[in-house]
């Protein structure tokens, strides 16, 4: 009988990949991973499903205990709290110092979840690791889930493709409302619970309040970047993304339409610039540099698709190589495509990797 280590995260993915690895004759062991130290910066958005007396990350844990006791798994729980800092948290501090839009969720899958994760998961006797994501394995190769709607391979492509010939997604080919059912049908306590959001194992909180205790203030003026007009006051450049429209506070005072976006940032004189209007010149690009490009595949394709962001729509692009581990896409014109953001590649539906935006260009 084959081991499976699954990372449960006390929700609902990882509740019902337990149950199916179980289903399908693994000897299953769950491993928690507290990254985070709850007891500082408590300043979690209120959640009215949450003990008041019980920050997020142990309601998580006590929601894993709850689970693994119900379909009949060990759990073993282990802290990652300084490597998490050192590779996940600091990097997305010096990030935002440099005006840039950092993914720490990218990185926590690189460092923690498929790195010390699977590393521990080892010492515990695993043939493979599993998590609750919504991508897809094929020979040992990441490719987008079934439910694109769900789909998390953009997350994964900064893993090294060595681990994944030893990992498991069970959710590969079920949609989100299917694994809701399943959970129900176990009467698991996860089966209604909220999806997490927010940063990578720190959760949902007010960011701006919680930023201030790690890098300070510097408020400084807004200007429309047509007619160089002062239009409002910013809180920090680090609050802020290119194409960002709401949270500019500014109505219509200075003459300021209220449809604003974020456009520029000027580190040296502490300026945030925006613009008028969602189809401005200075949002849309249609060439970029990626750095520190992490190769999930030998392949070398000049055609293929990108991805930008998340939750966008797959863009035709064209691909030179430039380096070791740096590319030069071309595209069509793409809005706000963002210094620091990851980009992935995309053959179909196989991921080819994925690196750091490091410049962007008309």
């Amino acid at each position: 009988m084959k081991t499976v280590v699954v990372g449960m995260s006390g929700g609902v993915d990882s509740s019902v990949a337990a149950i199916l690895l179980k289903k399908q004759g693994y000897n299953v062991i769950g491993l928690f991973m507290r990254n985070w130290d709850s007891s500082i910066n408590n300043d979690y958005l209120g959640n009215p499903n949450l003990d008041n007396d019980i920050c997020p990350q142990e309601q998580d844990y006590n929601d894993a205990v709850l689970v693994c006791n119900k379909i009949g798994i060990p759990l073993h729980r282990v802290d990652y709290v300084k490597e998490y800092w050192d590779n996940v948290f600091t990097y997305f501090l010096d990030e935002l110092k440099k005006g840039r839009t950092p993914n720490p969720d990218v990185m926590c899958n690189k460092y923690i979840k498929f790195d010390l994760f699977y590393k521990k998961a080892k010492e515990l006797g695993a043939d493979y690791i599993a998590t609750g994501h919504y991508a897809k394995i094929i020979d040992g190769k990441l490719y987008k889930a079934s439910d694109k709607n769900k789909d998390q391979s953009y997350f994964l492509a900064y893993v090294n493709k060595d681990i994944f010939k030893d990992v498991l997604f069970p959710l590969q080919d079920i949609e989100k409302t299917e694994v809701r059912k399943i959970a129900s049908e176990y009467d698991l306590i996860t089966a209604k619970k909220k999806d997490s959001t927010g940063i990578c194992f720190i959760g949902e909180r007010n960011f701006t309040k919680f930023l201030k205790n790690y890098l300070p203030n510097q408020p400084g003026k807004i200007v429309d970047i047509d007619t160089n007009i002062v239009l409002g006051e910013h809180m920090g450049l680090m609050y802020y993304t290119i194409g960002q429209r709401k949270g500019l506070n500014l109505g219509n005072k200075n003459g300021a339409n209220k449809k604003l976006f974020v456009v520029k940032k000027d580190l040296d004189k502490n300026i945030l610039y925006v613009c008028c209007g969602d189809e401005n010149n200075y949002l849309y690009s249609n060439k970029a540099i990626i750095k520190d490009f992490n190769f999930l595949t030998n392949d070398r394709v000049e055609e293929c698709t990108c991805k930008f962001r998340y939750r966008q729509a797959d863009i035709p692009c064209h691909v030179k190589y430039i380096g070791d581990n740096e590319i030069e896409l071309t595209y069509d014109s793409a809005k706000a495509v963002t210094e620091g953001q990851f980009c992935v590649l995309y053959k179909d539906d196989l991921c080819l990797g994925g690196g750091i935006i490091d410049k962007v260009t008309k």
